[in-house]
């Protein structure tokens, strides 16, 4: 059985890499695998700790994560550091339970127009593929983490509204399908400070401790207020890329997500520990400037600059 806690210390905020994997979906270009172990190498350096790592799909029609168990291994080195991989259907998960990472993110949407059109399944065709991956995870012996992450939580670009008892419902039928956890995806950045607030109460209601993670993306400027109101409501998992990079094949306007320099520097911000140096992770960018030239790089720290306030200092001192 999984250990949750362990990986997710309970009242301990996780902000979670996904450059990796969701920042490199839609990208022109990528980095090599010598790069990307720098990016894991560095950014564990500067005090990240949960990477996810890449997706196990078919190398010939996704090469950008044809190195994902390289990738795996280069987590694997620092001891305390946390892999998560993304496996869009049992022979993913078959793969994945092959290689030692931490976790295995399962999909399933919360609206029927983009379940179909991100993995060409309905909704309960997609429960049923999850509830297989637990059992291959149980008969495997292994103690993998299985997330399932709820796509579309908060609004769709394909149907339009998704009422807050749709996603609790597909939150309880995952967690029937037997996941350890699950988390919600602002997927298109439709959402705002008050339905975060909203949902993240009713998570916080049905899970108690349990971990679960918010993924949000800042199509619309809205992903760093949405990650305060997320905090403010109780959630300590939060996924985040470097410079902003993400986004989602199969969701139109699906830009990318919030940037992960900025978000360590709201978590500070509001009086967490997150352990981070953030003046390092804003040197990482150089990594996706020379891997990337193409790739626009966003975030408003970077530009800025942290603060030279007192209170600033006395925080990352």
């Amino acid at each position: 059985m999984a250990d949750l806690y362990k990986t997710y210390p309970t009242g301990r905020v996780a902000i979670r890499e996904v450059g990796l994997r969701d920042g490199l979906q839609l990208t022109k270009s990528w980095p090599s695998t010598a790069q990307k172990v720098r990016w894991i190498d560095q950014e564990y350096a500067a005090g990240i700790r949960h990477f996810e790592v890449g997706s196990f799909l078919p190398a010939n029609k996704v090469p950008r994560f044809a190195d994902v168990r390289d990738v795996i291994a280069a987590v694997d080195r620092h001891g305390d550091a946390h892999g998560v991989a993304l496996a869009l259907n049992q022979r993913g998960a078959t793969d994945a339970l092959a290689t030692s990472v931490g976790e295995i993110t399962v999909v399933v949407s919360a609206s029927q127009a983009h379940n179909e059109a991100n993995v060409r399944r309905t909704q309960e065709q997609s429960l049923a593929e999850i509830a297989n991956v637990v059992q291959l995870r149980d008969q495997a012996g292994k103690d993998t983490i299985i997330n399932a992450g709820i796509a579309m939580a908060f609004g769709c670009s394909l149907s339009g509204d998704v009422p807050e008892d749709d996603v609790m419902r597909m939150v309880d039928r995952c967690f029937e399908a037997g996941v350890d956890m699950v988390g919600l995806a602002d997927t298109v950045g439709y959402a705002g400070p008050r339905q975060i607030a909203s949902l993240c109460a009713r998570m916080e209601k049905r899970l108690g401790n349990l971990p679960y993670v918010i993924h949000l993306h800042d199509t619309r400027g809205m992903g760093i207020a949405n990650a305060s109101a997320a905090l403010d409501a109780g959630c300590r998992v939060l996924d985040a890329s470097l410079a902003g990079l993400g986004g989602c094949p199969f969701a139109p306007g699906a830009t990318g997500n919030v940037v992960l320099e900025d978000l360590i520097y709201l978590v500070e911000t509001k009086g967490f520990d997150t352990g981070v140096d953030i003046e390092k992770i804003i040197e990482m960018r150089s990594i996706l400037a020379e891997a990337m030239p193409e790739e626009m790089l966003n975030g408003a720290l970077a530009k800025a600059g942290p603060p030279k306030t007192l209170e600033w200092r006395a925080r990352v001192a």
